[in-house]
């Protein structure tokens, strides 16, 4: 007896496919996703039309200089990426027979995080378990926490604009941003500036600082401010708003304690107002349903304790 048609889908289906799929969506178009992979644009539409074929759905709408995802599609992308996730687990699953602890830790982060006590505990950590590989990618903060909720990696490390619900999100540390010119600037050389010398003046920002977004709490500061009501430069990245603000293309936000060598150093200058100034929490985020190996489920143990042992206050850089 033969299989009902749904039954004889997962046995029909090149599973090939899905990986092609998942990465034309992630790089934006099949050109791209040629580039990616390696391969002929062609070979990619071929197995882009292969799939459909499959599906018996549309999964993109491809015309001159459009490229759109249907709904299909979308719900497609997301079963894809989390098939990717649970088979990226397997080498490190398969490593927990062995007596020494084994495995790789995939980490999602956001860009410039710094934290001496991370720093602290990644490094306990290798020596007592020197069989243990690690990688990071750097991503937005809404990218990362995308990646650990479609078990892509092990866990990520971001802010957050609210807690999401099938996450398990702990304070890593806290960080104050301050306000920051260039020595480009006119007011580097000022040797007195009040809040009133910063109005009207461009600024560069974070895309994270638009409403609701993580950084939001720095958008209001520049609006009590009075600052331009447009910024003149921005970026995702705190290493390009670093460039920015050095650059004079604005004035910019940064966390204090990653500015500080740069103060030290005569790149940029702290501008007022000095206290009361916005306070960020970087999260640890892990995913609750995720068949940990011995390597993840050791190390975020460890994470928990140290954590634990570690009143926030003393995980607040900026406060001195």
């Amino acid at each position: 007896m033969s299989l009902p048609q749904q039954q004889r889908f997962p046995w029909n289906l090149d599973w090939n496919l899905l990986r092609t799929f998942m990465v034309v969506v992630e790089q934006g178009g099949i050109s791209k996703a040629a580039d990616f992979l390696g391969l002929k644009q062609p070979t990619v539409s071929a197995a882009l039309k292969r799939l459909e074929q499959s599906t018996g759905k549309q999964l993109v709408i491809r015309k001159p200089n459009e490229f759109t995802i249907t709904r299909p599609g979308q719900t497609l992308y997301t079963e894809c990426a989390n098939i990717f996730g649970t088979i990226s687990q397997l080498p490190s699953l398969l490593d927990d027979d062995r007596a020494e602890l084994r495995g790789h830790l995939s980490i999602a982060i956001t860009s410039s995080v710094i934290s001496e006590h991370f720093d602290a505990i990644l490094s306990n950590f290798s020596k007592m378990h020197p069989h243990v590989t690690y990688s990071f990618s750097v991503h937005e903060s809404e990218d990362v926490e995308t990646m650990v909720n479609q078990n892509r990696a092990s866990f990520g490390i971001c802010l957050l604009s609210k807690m999401p619900r099938n996450l398990n999100c702990v304070v890593l540390y806290r960080e104050f941003f301050g306000l920051y010119c260039g020595a480009r600037h006119p007011l580097f050389g000022v040797k007195e500036i009040n809040t009133k010398d910063l109005e009207g003046e461009p600024f560069v920002a974070f895309q994270t600082e638009a409403e609701g977004g993580p950084l939001h709490a720095i958008s209001r500061l520049r609006a009590r401010l009075g600052l331009a009501t447009d910024w003149r430069g921005v970026s995702s990245s705190l290493n390009e708003i670093r460039r920015l603000i050095m650059a004079n293309i604005g004035i910019g936000a940064l966390p204090l304690h990653v500015a500080k060598q740069d103060v030290l150093a005569g790149n940029i200058r702290q501008l007022p107002p000095y206290d009361e100034l916005p306070m960020v929490n970087i999260y640890l985020v892990t995913n609750p349903t995720r068949r940990q190996s011995d390597a993840e489920a050791e190390f975020l143990s460890v994470c928990k304790a140290e954590l634990d042992a570690i009143d926030i206050e003393e995980r607040t850089y900026g406060l001195d």
